[in-house]
């Protein structure tokens, strides 16, 4: 892994934030307004070190609270939510199909810059797609999804990237194996002590993908989204820009140089965000305070909250919300080798950082050359649901009637299936749910079925006592105070 450490040694001079390219001062709308960003970064200013990692830092979270304005180019009259052309119509704001904000920050907001929101801060899932826009918040259109908090998210990409990289180095063994033996060779696709089912290959490279579970059938863990749907933070920055605030990433939309002066939504602001933007905006998020524990002062509740881990343990509950996984490296990098089409992967760009050293603290913790991530999560994607025909069905993740299912990388998404929910800050990350229509964590525990219904009924049976005391113990995994 190339390191460029010249750029994130806070040692080195401070440069001026000259070296960013301004902003026009005139509003191509033709009012006596100016945007809200202060400036874009160029790539080639954080690759040469002209900028230092502060100040790139600084850029990505003036990116992630700004409210954008339509001399920024906020809106998409020409684009839908994903990257379809259409008609351009009128439409600035739409609650449902979207754009629905002017800022990161007013979702991603509890309980600071970088966190969570509240039901209130809901998005319809699907719905960005539609054109014209939809009006209708029934669930027969959309997936109505709560957001998630950011913080931490730099060590999840790593620890997706690396099982990733195990799982397709099993594939290509067992693909090599075949081709050896002349016969289909099958393969336990575990990494970092999860399974995720099995895969066969064949000597052609047929690859039997009928056994692989809670992944999809191109071996990319794809950790953000409540479903697993996005693999990077800088794929998901770039969409939800687009989807949310109407601001095109020119990656997203053509990497072509000759073309990035291309207004793709025909609002009349071209380069809208540039690749630059788009790094500091992930590498902002990437560098985010990690999670932590803060025990209670009170005795009686503290003691409870120690007696609750092993409890949680002991019920199964650890079997899916895995307390602790190890990362080989403590470097976090940009761009994702496992990046898809539309968002950056030229691996000539990479930029890099040790999570351990750098960014706001509480830090990730190091381990050697790696780091100790204490999530909670599997990274795998679980079916919550019972069966329909039990008459005792727990169900209530099963209330999304439309699948983000793409026959491209296999697997399912939406619907009873999500990904193993972070815990690491869930006692500062209410309500709770997909849907964040539940106000207590214990509330969310007796939801779980299918998968998690054994962990579920265990809870269920245990003395109140035993209860409160897993209760006590969730809730001090914490978003912690910025510490000095």
């Amino acid at each position: 892994m190339k390191i460029y450490a010249r750029l994130f040694l806070l040692a080195l001079a401070v440069f001026s934030f000259g070296l960013l390219q301004a902003q026009d001062d005139h509003c191509p709308a033709g009012l006596p307004e100016r945007p809200a960003l202060s400036r874009h970064i160029e790539q080639s200013d954080i690759l040469s070190g002209r900028l230092s990692f502060d100040e790139v830092l600084k850029h990505g979270e003036e990116l992630f609270t700004v409210l954008f304005n339509i001399c920024d180019g906020q809106g998409r009259p020409a684009t839908t939510g994903g990257t379809v052309a259409r008609e351009p119509d009128e439409t600035a704001f739409s609650r449902v199909s979207a754009p629905d904000s002017n800022s990161c920050f007013s979702c991603h907001n509890q309980p600071r810059v970088g966190g969570g929101a509240e039901f209130v801060g809901n998005v319809f899932l699907l719905a960005q797609h539609e054109d014209p826009v939809l009006e209708s918040t029934s669930m027969m259109s959309s997936n109505h999804r709560n957001p998630l908090g950011m913080f931490g998210a730099g060590p999840i990409e790593m620890l997706a990237r690396e099982m990733t990289t195990d799982l397709h180095s099993l594939r290509e063994s067992a693909l090599a194996e075949a081709r050896e033996r002349g016969e289909a060779v099958t393969v336990t696709l575990l990494t970092k002590g999860v399974n995720f089912g099995e895969l066969t290959m064949a000597p052609d490279g047929t690859q039997d993908s009928s056994n692989i579970e809670g992944l999809d059938h191109d071996l990319i863990i794809k950790p953000f989204h409540q479903a697993g749907t996005k693999i990077s933070l800088r794929q998901f920055s770039a969409n939800a820009m687009n989807q949310h605030h109407g601001m095109q990433a020119e990656e997203r939309f053509d990497l072509n140089p000759d073309i990035m002066d291309a207004d793709f939504d025909r609002d009349g602001v071209k380069r809208e965000l540039t690749i630059g933007d788009i790094t500091a905006v992930t590498l902002f998020q990437a560098a985010l305070a990690t999670p932590g524990r803060a025990l209670p002062d009170e005795p009686e509740r503290r003691a409870d909250a120690i007696r609750g881990e092993q409890v949680f343990d002991e019920i199964g509950c650890t079997s899916c919300h895995i307390p602790e996984l190890a990362l080989e490296s403590r470097f976090f990098s940009d761009p994702n080798p496992f990046n898809p089409a539309n968002t950056m992967t030229d691996m000539t760009q990479m930029v890099s950082f040790d999570m351990t050293a750098v960014g706001p603290r509480p830090r990730l913790e190091r381990n050697g050359e790696g780091a100790i991530v204490r999530a909670f999560t599997d990274l795998k994607r679980h079916s919550l649901c019972d069966p329909a025909s039990d008459p005792d069905a727990i169900r209530f993740f099963c209330n999304e009637t439309l699948r983000d299912s793409r026959p491209d990388v296999g697997g399912r998404h939406g619907s009873e299936f999500f990904i193993t929910r972070k815990l690491w800050d869930v006692g500062s990350s209410a309500p709770y749910g997909h849907r964040g229509d539940l106000t207590t964590v214990s509330e969310a525990i007796l939801m779980h079925g299918g998968e998690g219904r054994a962990a579920r009924d265990a809870f269920t049976d245990l003395p109140f006592a035993d209860q409160r005391a897993v209760v006590e113990f969730l809730l001090t995994l914490q978003i912690l105070p910025e510490a000095e």
